[in-house]
């Protein structure tokens, strides 16, 4: 990486030569009817390069990217994984590429078999009775079921009858009349950002709690919170901490005498899926990001692909069209009179769902169980190997990712975590995410996933404990890094509010 990082970087316009040329064009005559003052009188300024000098520019620019494919990408929460190749092949088949998003039901049954298909088995996985894979990434399946959830309480509140009271070991619990209007979202601090945009987002208030000191929800706390007003208790789980919610038993039952609903942030299922069905610990929704456990790829921008499960009781509301199978066919139905309507102008990004599909199939029930183990036996060796010089937020046994921070002696020297991670690009790695869970101070989550080697991880430690060396002996030089990469320490406010955009 260092030697790349050692040849010129120049812009593509700065190694412009007079005369080059790749290929040519033959030149237009002006068309007529463009309006004086915007047609062109100056030929624009574009790079004159030979077709070996693009390729090699941009080759070159290629190879300072960090990515799966070539480095370690310890981005905790995000789940960074390795994406098969074999998803990639499976995915470009022509019957599925070439299919028209208007085509006849009869014309894409292959398509349409296997979206039905991977619904069941999710389903299967999560423990629920029905979902969608409309959604185009995990994020927007979030605000898809808080919709549905919104959708079940409007419905309640059309209901001739009012609940009558239950009994529990504890005496008479009321349920609260589906009358009253439950427009708020309980939300804990040890939640994904996106769940309190997503509440607030879809109408609700959200009502922060914080966690005990385990990192967990405390019960207390909640029991306090939790009112006739409440709709849903959003839960993260495993949480951002990288822990998971022991009392989630007890949550669900308790939502559920208070006639809410419990949503499951799914986003972590990688370290469940196999161990753990949550519709059987008490979910009624819970939504599933494809890049984070199923191998599709992630970021950029670029399209992704979410899912949503649910219980019996919010099927009715599922957005259209669902795919129904009647005899040995599969179509399209529109005609849901309950459901929350569209929420994509065309099917999902089924490219996407291809790929994880295609990883689904590849792996039975053992294999699968082993995806979840591997995650949390590798997480719990970065903890382990990096605890003594970067101090963990709990000592017990974490899930699939670990939080660590700067031990006191280097934050008595002025050494940051932002520090930390600028200076382990130096060393070919991608930064972990920093500063998250805000709920720790200087945090470090780190996040290995399953695919990654006992040997990439006895390295990446090897590097952090470098780190931790150095700054001791010369915390002005951590402080400084990176060193080696083309653009150096930024100022990030500066940079955030005023981009540079032009050369």
């Amino acid at each position: 990486m260092n030697d790349i990082i050692k040849f010129d970087n120049k812009l593509s316009i700065e190694k412009s030569g007079e005369g080059k040329r790749g290929f040519s064009f033959k030149k237009a005559a002006p068309k007529a009817g463009i309006p004086q003052g915007a047609a062109r009188t100056t030929r624009p300024r574009l790079p004159e390069l030979s077709e070996f000098d693009v390729v090699r520019h941009f080759t070159r620019l290629s190879k300072f990217n960090f990515s799966v494919d070539t480095h370690f990408y310890p981005l905790g929460s995000c789940t960074m994984k390795y994406n098969p190749k074999i998803n990639e092949e499976v995915s470009s088949f022509d019957g599925f590429t070439h299919t028209h998003p208007l085509a006849m039901d009869a014309c894409a049954q292959g398509t349409l078999e296997i979206i039905w298909d991977m619904e069941k088995r999710l389903c299967e996985l999560c423990g629920m009775d029905a979902g969608t894979l409309w959604p185009v990434a995990g994020a927007h399946g979030e605000y898809t079921g808080i919709l549905l959830a919104k959708k079940h309480f409007e419905e309640l509140n059309r209901s001739r009858d009012v609940p009558s009271p239950v009994k529990n070991e504890e005496g008479t619990v009321p349920i609260h009349s589906d009358r009253v209007n439950r427009d708020e979202i309980i939300v804990p601090d040890s939640a994904h950002g996106t769940n309190p945009a997503t509440a607030s987002m879809a109408g609700f208030k959200t009502i922060n709690i914080n966690s005990a000191p385990d990192g967990r929800i405390d019960l207390e706390v909640l029991k306090a919170r939790i009112t006739p007003k409440t709709a849903v208790i959003m839960l993260t789980v495993p949480n951002t901490l990288g822990i998971f919610e022991s009392n989630i038993a007890k949550i669900c039952e308790m939502a559920h005498a208070n006639g809410s609903l419990v949503y499951m942030d799914g986003a972590n299922f990688n370290a469940l899926i196999g161990l753990v069905k949550p519709g059987e610990l008490g979910v009624d929704i819970m939504h599933l990001n494809m890049h984070k456990t199923f191998s599709t790829p992630h970021g950029g921008g670029g399209p992704g692909a979410g899912g949503i499960m649910v219980k019996k009781a919010l099927i009715p509301y599922l957005p259209a069209p669902r795919i129904e199978k009647k005899g040995g066919s599969f179509s399209v139905n529109e005609d849901l009179p309950l459901s929350i309507g569209r929420i994509k102008a065309w099917f999902t990004n089924t490219q996407v769902l291809l790929r994880a599909y295609a990883y689904l199939l590849m792996h039975g029930p053992k294999q699968l169980r082993e995806i979840a183990e591997n995650s949390i036996i590798n997480a719990n060796y970065i903890k382990s190997g990096l605890q003594d010089l970067f101090p963990p937020y709990s000592r017990e046994y974490c899930m699939h990712e670990c939080v660590l921070a700067p031990s006191k002696e280097l934050t008595d020297k002025g050494i940051r975590t932002l520090d930390v991670a600028k200076r382990l690009l130096d060393y070919g790695y991608h930064a972990p995410t920093i500063y998250f869970p805000i709920i720790v101070h200087e945090a470090i989550m780190i996040e290995p996933t399953e695919t990654e080697s006992k040997e990439t991880m006895d390295a990446f430690i090897a590097a952090m404990t470098k780190i931790h060396s150095e700054a001791q002996k010369d915390p002005e030089f951590v402080k400084k890094a990176p060193h080696t990469m083309p653009v150096k320490r930024l100022d990030e406010v500066e940079a955030a509010r005023k981009p540079n955009i032009r050369w």
